[in-house]
């Protein structure tokens, strides 16, 4: 099972490496959410001034050297995979899910309408009169596009629904975890659906920006990867929407219907259950808090949208995420009450370090002259920049990535060591971010050269003080 893992998560990113080396030209130099130094306004500007003459007429070529074949294995293993490992979390003496099960189904049309209703509940919610609307990326003509920021009452709404319809006896949470499988297969036809109409009928404006690919793999590489950078449904961001409400708040509905089903099974909830759901839940609620941090993500600020990012977001958020929680669902651990309390403070740590280091990157981005940071030690970059050099900056370069690494591992603890399977969601966050941290640190010595290094010189350490 680790072997398909390894393969899959291999493949994507290849996929995008791909895409990233023949598009570099045209990226932006700052990684938004990563970087530790201040851009000033005039060279935000510049770089929208410079983006814009590398476009013409509003469209991006590429290179690519992947053909049909690698891209249609891709699109059909990740499926399968997810299924597989879901299907590795019961028990041994359960029929393979794939070879056929009765009892848990790999297609059921009323889950089919599960979550097309749930997609559609989604779109309606964005509507909601609430939540501040903001400025994000710079679109081609050179102003910034705006977003509606609603995703907190989004989620409220969807879990408190969810719940009601519950406890009124509407819905049963142990029909729908029977239809899990049946779930992520309705994901992949609705993630299918959703492609087909970017691929056939783009949903642009004015202001997106086209990608075309100029080698023979062209129409798939269109569909897989996408070749509209910010498709719009009426004021519904496309790439926004699958990203917060169904990728993420979807997770948190997985997590409230597999804690239901523990509780339709009239046994005591387990402690490890509990913890791993609550502590996903401040995970998740801390997203939607300052869903504007996602405007400026790599994903969201440079990549199109295809059918690898919706069927990300439709079935390996949702499904994958929430892997540990329905492995305690169906191997119950019970874990001694001081190693809940040694649980919960390596995840509030991990915590703590996330959310302030995050905070103080972004206030030194805002402005660098803040008292706040008179205290704090920075390096003058040759670019007319500043790089911090202590604080949570001065511990490891990227301590904001160490603090997501350390909850997803605590949120992993409970469920024991019996298998390695709930420990999959976190060993691949880990192998992603740090993927991450390197193509920062490669932009960032490209773009500030010595600078860079006296600051690697003095904090040697990349994620893991005095490890890595």
């Amino acid at each position: 099972m680790s072997v398909i893992a390894f393969v899959i998560e291999h493949l994507v990113c290849l996929v995008r490496a791909e895409y990233k080396r023949i598009t570099g030209d045209l990226h932006f130099c700052l990684h938004h959410t990563d970087s530790l130094d201040a851009m000033s306004a005039h060279e935000q500007e510049s770089q929208v001034l410079r983006s814009r003459k590398l476009r013409h007429e509003n469209v991006l070529q590429v290179q690519s050297r992947w053909n049909n074949i690698h891209l249609i294995l891709v699109c059909f293993l990740l499926g399968v995979s997810l299924i597989t490992l879901l299907d590795c979390c019961r028990a041994s003496s359960e029929p393979w899910v794939l070879l056929g099960s009765a009892e848990s189904p790999i297609w059921d049309w009323s889950a089919l309408f599960l979550v097309l209703l749930y997609t559609v509940l989604q779109g309606a919610l964005y509507y909601l009169p609430v939540g501040q609307v903001t400025e994000g990326k710079m679109s081609s003509h050179g102003k910034p596009i705006k977003y509606k920021l609603n995703g907190l009452h989004a989620f409220v709404l969807t879990v408190a629904l969810v719940l009601s319809l519950w406890f009124w006896g509407f819905i049963r949470a142990g029909a729908v975890t029977q239809r899990l499988f049946a779930l992520v297969s309705a994901g992949v036809c609705v993630s299918l659906l959703i492609s087909l109409i970017l691929y056939l009928h783009p949903l642009t404006t004015s202001t997106s920006t086209h990608v075309q690919y100029t080698n023979t793999a062209k129409p798939m590489l269109s569909f897989v990867l996408g070749h509209i950078m910010d498709p719009c449904v009426g004021n519904i961001d496309v790439k926004q929407f699958v990203m917060v409400r169904i990728g993420f708040i979807g997770w948190a509905v997985m997590d409230v219907i597999y804690l239901l089903t523990a509780v339709e099974m009239k046994d005591p909830l387990s402690l490890s259950l509990l913890l791993v759901i609550t502590f996903h839940l401040i995970y998740i609620l801390d997203f939607v808090i300052d869903e504007a941090t996602i405007l400026t993500t790599k994903e969201f600020t440079e990549e199109p949208i295809g059918f690898i990012m919706i069927l990300g977001e439709y079935i390996w958020i949702p499904f994958f995420s929430s892997l540990p929680v329905y492995f305690l669902l169906q191997k119950p651990n019970n874990i001694h009450h001081l190693s809940a309390v040694f649980i919960c403070l390596l995840f509030g740590f991990g915590f703590l370090v996330y959310y302030l280091s995050n905070e103080q990157k972004d206030g030194f981005r805002r402005n660098p002259n803040d008292s706040t940071f008179s205290s704090l030690e920075t390096i003058r970059s040759p670019s007319g920049q500043s790089l911090l050099v202590s604080g949570w900056f001065g511990w490891v370069r990227h301590p904001n990535y160490l603090g997501d690494i350390v909850m997803m591992f605590a949120w992993c603890l409970p469920c024991g060591f019996s298998s390695f399977l709930p420990y999959l969601p976190a060993l691949q966050c880990f192998n992603l971010l740090r993927k991450r941290a390197n193509e920062i640190e490669e932009s960032c010595l490209k773009k500030h050269g010595g600078a860079w290094r006296e600051y690697c010189r003095r904090v040697p350490y990349k994620l893991i003080p005095y490890v890595y």
